[in-house]
């Protein structure tokens, strides 16, 4: 996202990889899936197990995951100025959703147990866009602590201390 002239950044993250321990707990069981399986192979072809090449299973197939799973974060970026809210996703083709930061008209945040428990949580916005789009941070560190910046950030704007206009988005 490119700044305006005069605008600042309030809050700029991508989802926690503590947000992905579904993924990682998989990354854990396929891992050692792959290793029992080459033991498995190298013993029956060679009558004995061949810990090398369990190891190097182990290590390419927990790698690759781990790989899949950091691609998955860093593509999406969550950022919050103080005249807009952006959602950039994509590695190779990227999306772009913004909205004024005077369209906001509600900010909530939401965690689970189990979300309370890693310190992360979804930040929801409601626009004057409609349903059609959500603006939805998923998977934060400290959603409350967004919240209470945008609620800060808006608070300055209806307050005056940010006047400049718009320009087109």
């Amino acid at each position: 996202m490119d700044l305006e002239p005069g605008e600042e950044i309030v809050f700029r993250g991508h989802p926690s990889w503590r947000s992905q321990t579904g993924l990682h707990l998989r990354a854990v069981a396929l891992s050692l899936i792959a290793g029992v399986a080459v033991g498995i192979a190298t013993r029956l072809a060679d009558h004995r197990g061949q810990l090398g090449w369990i190891i190097l299973a182990v290590v390419v197939v927990f790698a690759g995951m781990a790989g899949i799973g950091r691609l998955r974060r860093v593509q999406t970026r969550y950022s919050i100025t103080d005249r807009r809210l952006a959602i950039e996703t994509g590695l190779l083709t990227r999306e772009l959703r913004q909205t004024r930061v005077e369209r906001i008209q509600n900010v909530s945040s939401r965690q689970s147990l189990g979300e309370r428990m890693l310190g992360i949580g979804t930040v929801e916005f409601d626009t004057a866009a409609g349903s059609g789009f959500d603006f939805s941070f998923h998977g934060v560190s400290d959603p409350g602590g967004i919240v209470r910046t945008l609620e800060r950030t808006l608070h300055e704007r209806h307050r005056g201390a940010v006047t400049e206009p718009f320009s087109a988005l």
